[in-house]
């Protein structure tokens, strides 16, 4: 509902103005004031849409009070009454913006034509503030979908080479900083803690926080200039394990990787995160990976990195050749080497302890692996871990003996029906009942593609189409497609088919031309 302010010292011009556009505008609320000063008092209280002022007032001037109302409330509209059609009130009138004057006296319907045309503007601007607003929503929606997924095609080798650097841009944050990984391990059924530890993370610094999978929340932090990292890692780490007391001192526990300068680097920072998680039995809650125990000499650190990073591609693409092939060749390798058995009993351990974390972030329900008794030699080592890997590999395929032949299926025909929405990988888990991450290496193995590729191209097709037709603005067409943004539609569409909208529009029209 709109609001009207009529001041004036007259109260026979007060009644009359309202009697007129109380008559012309019946839904319209009407106040009066009888100085500058009660203007300004009533502007606070009140916040008018429009304000008709006379100029000629004691004490303060109409022109004095409009300046005053327009620091605190400067959307408000002004329309001058004044019975002196002179110059100098015009001009002045004019730099501080007012939208139309009035003539004392005045016609009513000159009264009516005047402020209806000060109204409609105001309700102009209304509706475009309300559209502006469901706009950003839609957008802040799409930046936080943005964020989980960059988050997921990072530390799970699922980069989109396309979106990757137009998706940092969009989330506004230099991808030159240092960043590192926390993964925090959440008590079962965690997803009720998920926003408010996303909105607590924000609170601390510039982060990105990832889906979560299973237990497993992953968050890539970047650096903050004025700290030490340890500072800055521990001040997030308890801030976040003091948001639930009774949870923190049981269940929770993050794991915190080392700083990396690239982002082709930051999946080493969350495997390093997940070992520091190794053990969640200590006090302190939290764990930094350079803090857990070292298991080998210093010159095998590149090794074992190399090591685990092999491992994780392994388990994610289910190739159990090559697992147990390569932990038998780690155990040969220590036996070779010398090593004591109770040490490599603990480098194999490390590596199953890893295989059941990563699982555990696909969706795949297993045991935890651990050998039940020391065992006696190198032999009996072998043995045991091959029943381990064994018991996994089982878990492995009957989750996905499970899964529906049509799943690919289902997923390309939910996108290609809603493309023009905000879908994520989370969105498309749920859909279909299956991991994120599975979903993003599904579609690689199977299509040779990645989601959003397909999902693009999606969107590329259907805008195609909307170029056609002349009436839609290519804004209207970025909004029906499924963008919120115009530029990033614009720059997607150019990396996919070499031209910009406009131009592809303008070969659309010259062969409409020639036909």
């Amino acid at each position: 509902m709109m609001r009207l302010l009529i001041v004036d010292d007259e109260p026979t011009e007060l009644e009359g103005m309202q009697a007129i556009l109380q008559k012309a505008f019946p839904e319209l609320t009407i106040y009066q004031g009888k100085n500058g000063k009660m203007a300004i008092e009533l502007a606070d209280i009140i916040q008018p849409d429009l304000v008709l002022m006379d100029i000629m007032m004691p004490g303060m001037t109409g022109l004095e009070a409009i300046e005053k109302i327009q620091v605190s409330h400067p959307t408000t509209k002004f329309v001058m009454v004044t019975a002196f059609d002179m110059f100098d009130y015009a001009r002045q009138a004019i730099k501080l913006g007012v939208k139309d004057y009035l003539l004392k006296p005045s016609k009513a319907s000159e009264i009516v034509a005047t402020v209806g045309r000060v109204l409609e503007q105001c309700e102009r601007e209304r509706e475009f503030e309300v559209a502006s607003q469901l706009q950003q929503k839609k957008w802040q929606k799409t930046l936080a979908l943005a964020e989980t997924d960059i988050v997921t095609q990072l530390l799970f080798d699922h980069v989109h080479e396309v979106h990757i650097d137009m998706l940092v841009e969009m989330l506004a944050i230099r991808s030159t900083y240092e960043k590192f990984v926390m993964v925090i391990l959440l008590p079962e059924k965690a997803e009720r803690h998920y926003v408010s530890i996303k909105e607590k993370v924000r609170e601390m610094g510039d982060a990105w926080v990832g889906a979560l999978y299973g237990r497993q929340l992953p968050i890539i932090v970047f650096r903050d200039q004025k700290k030490s990292f340890r500072l800055q890692a521990i001040t997030l780490a308890k801030a976040i394990l003091v948001m639930d007391k009774e949870q923190a001192g049981s269940d929770w526990f993050i794991g915190i990787g080392q700083v990396y300068e690239s982002l082709d680097e930051i999946r080493q920072s969350y495997q390093e995160a997940l070992i520091a998680t190794a053990d969640t039995t200590i006090a302190t809650k939290s764990r930094f990976y350079a803090d857990v125990p070292a298991l080998s000499v210093e010159t095998d650190k590149q090794v074992i990195k190399q090591q685990q990073k092999d491992f994780f591609d392994q388990i994610r693409l289910g190739d159990w050749g090559s697992i147990r092939s390569g932990v038998l060749d780690l155990i040969q390798q220590h036996e070779n080497e010398g090593n004591s058995l109770v040490y490599t009993q603990q480098r194999v351990l490390e590596l199953l302890w890893i295989a059941n974390r990563v699982m555990d972030e696909m969706g795949i329900e297993t045991d935890t692996a651990f050998f039940s008794f020391q065992v006696q030699d190198y032999r009996q080592l072998c043995t045991e871990t091959l029943l381990l890997i064994d018991q996994m590999n089982i878990s492995y395929e009957t989750h996905y003996d499970r899964l529906e032949a049509d799943k690919i299926h289902q997923i390309k025909h939910y996108i290609s029906e809603h493309s023009h929405q905000d879908i994520s990988l989370d969105v498309l888990a749920q859909r279909v009942n299956l991991s994120p991450i599975y979903i993003s290496k599904m579609f690689k193995e199977k299509l040779g593609i990645n989601y959003i590729d397909f999902l693009t191209e999606c969107r590329i097709e259907k805008a195609k189409k909307l170029m056609r037709d002349p009436e839609l603005s290519l804004k209207e067409i970025t909004f029906e497609i499924g963008y919120n943004e115009p530029n990033y539609f614009s720059k997607v569409f150019k990396k996919m088919c070499g031209v910009s909208p406009k131009e592809y529009r303008k070969t659309l029209v010259s062969k409409q031309v020639e036909v």
